[in-house]
């Protein structure tokens, strides 16, 4: 507290007076034995008498403190029928000095908090660190832990998969793979029912271009500005946002447009996009007819006419953007753009690594709620709640084309994955999270909106079922980004408080929350409860 500022500071200017002294006297005194230890005990008595009435004192300023300044009532995390397995394997020192020395330095790069969370156990939405403390989570693994962590039902078919079956690659026929292609296939609208499995969404997206380079005889890739795709050389080409490209060559062919951000963009308006909640920004679109999406479908064609050859390969895009910060786009703008695409001998295809398996509530896949049809779709993330494992679905036609040569992945199709991922599937459907991820991230969404009314600091709330995004700005004339000390300051508080947030955007500006799809309600207000309260204190603070 800002009153006992003043007192601490001058006990350590005594402190400090009193060593100096001591000092001098075992200088300047006769140095024998026991004129040293008479000093000595003179200091440790002067010491005694200063820490009594530094305890004395400190409870005086704080009574008066307390009179003056009542801390804010913290809110209350829900109760959780779960006892955790206590830590005792090695020293949370150590463990941050092996991070340090013996992974690789982007490790600590990416480490989120001043004071990192070192994590011991999850359940659920529910992760604790090795101090027992529990924590909501509402990252899930970056938007991968989709039905819960150790979620019982995939936690027992994997136990069962371990003792009977790992490894064997396609060479061989193993039930898993085939089984899990054809409850995949189903879930996927015709003509989208040819699986190649992976192990990642980087190398699933990597697959997807060279199979669309080789289709249509073309060379050339569109994507969004502001979109990720994956780290890989190739993915880093399709990937629109500077921090993540190194000054390497990485795939050639690549080109980003302008992203149809209704919010942040160039155009917008208050009738744009399909979410729960809309920019606060005006317009005067009729209904049916968006005119912020006629400007950026301009912006495409001005792409077309100057920057790419007559025909091109593909447009790859997010339905929703998710490192990008859950942007939405404007209504009809895939529609348009999958049009205009194939008029250029290009396939579309939608990248699902965040958006699908129901995460978006109304619909399984992220690309249905734009009523489009792509030619091929990738995914990884959600699909086996955490377990290494992508894939890409296609067309028989366009698969017939990459036949033509010989493709192997030693670890695509394992059995265990798939026994996995299959489980995965189940449980969405029995559990009813995609009919969770509608009902609880409808409630998110609508009660954010009344804090982004409430706070100035918030600019724009956005996305569908369980993707969404948080975008922060100075303030809401402006719509310039939160700077990141600002962020950091939110963030932190709100881990403080017993919540895991993501952040992204393409100035860091936007909170995410994307939770694994099994939170309650109870939760979501126990979110609200503690982000309203971050965002106080720094209002306050500011």
């Amino acid at each position: 507290m800002d009153a006992a500022k003043p007192g601490p500071l001058c006990f350590r200017l005594l402190n400090r007076k009193l060593t100096i002294i001591t000092k001098w006297e075992l200088r300047n005194r006769p140095t024998t034995a026991s004129q040293r230890s008479s000093t000595i005990r003179r200091h440790t008595r002067r010491q005694a008498t200063i820490t009594s009435y530094t305890i004395r004192t400190s409870r005086v300023i704080c009574q008066k403190s307390a009179m003056k300044h009542t801390p804010p009532v913290l809110p209350q995390i829900p109760p959780f029928d779960f006892k955790p397995e206590p830590y005792q394997v090695r020293g949370l020192y150590r463990l941050l000095d092996i991070r340090k020395h013996n992974c690789n330095p982007m490790t600590m790069k990416v480490t989120y908090y001043k004071k990192p969370v070192f994590i011991n156990q999850g359940y659920m939405q529910w992760l604790w660190d090795v101090d027992g403390r529990r924590y909501l989570d509402l990252f899930a693994g970056i938007v991968t832990v989709s039905v819960g962590h150790c979620n019982p039902k995939v936690t027992e078919t994997a136990e069962k998969q371990l003792r009977r079956l790992w490894h064997t690659t396609a060479i061989y026929v193993n039930p898993q793979m085939q089984e899990y292609a054809e409850k995949l296939a189903s879930l996927l609208p015709d003509p989208l029912k040819v699986v190649y499995f992976t192990n990642s969404g980087s190398e699933a997206n990597d697959l997807a271009v060279l199979m669309a380079r080789l289709h249509t005889g073309n060379f050339d890739v569109i994507t969004l500005r502001g979109s990720y795709h994956g780290g890989s050389p190739q993915a880093m080409g399709l990937t629109s946002n500077t921090q993540y490209k190194y000054p390497v060559p990485s795939s050639m062919g690549c080109h980003n447009t302008m992203c149809p951000d209704v919010f942040r963009g160039l155009w917008g308006g208050s009738h744009c996009r399909d979410s729960p909640v809309q920019t606060i920004r005006e317009c005067s679109c009729s209904p049916g007819h968006c005119q912020a999406n006629d400007m950026y479908i301009r912006e495409l064609k001005e792409m077309f006419a100057t920057t790419v050859p007559s025909r091109i390969a593909a447009f790859f895009t997010e339905p929703i953007q998710g490192i990008g910060g859950a942007v939405q786009f404007s209504k009809n703008y895939l529609k348009d753009t999958y049009q205009l695409v194939r008029e250029k001998g290009g396939i579309c295809i939608a990248d699902e690594v965040q958006t699908g398996f129901g995460r978006t509530g109304s619909h399984f896949w992220g690309f249905q709620g734009h009523n489009v049809l792509p030619d091929m779709v990738t995914m990884a993330k959600g699909i086996a709640n955490g377990f290494p494992m992508g894939a890409v679905v296609t067309t028989a036609e366009i698969a017939r084309s990459f036949a033509k040569g010989v493709h192997f992945n030693t670890f695509g199709g394992n059995p265990l994955a798939c026994a996995v991922a299959s489980s995965v599937l189940d449980t969405i459907k029995e559990d009813k999270m995609q009919e969770n991820s509608a009902e609880v991230g409808t409630y998110l969404l609508t009660e954010l909106a009344k804090l982004r009314d409430k706070y100035e600091i918030i600019g724009d709330v956005r996305g569908k079922g369980l993707l969404i995004g948080v975008e922060m700005v100075k303030d809401k004339a402006s719509r310039d980004p939160l700077p990141s000390e600002a962020m950091a300051e939110i963030f932190e508080d709100t881990k403080d408080m017993g919540v895991l947030i993501g952040k992204g955007g393409l100035y860091g500006q936007t909170f995410r929350i994307k939770p694994p799809m099994c939170i309650t309600k109870d939760d979501a207000d126990f979110f609200l409860a503690v982000f309203n309260q971050a965002v106080h204190n720094y209002m306050e603070r500011r």
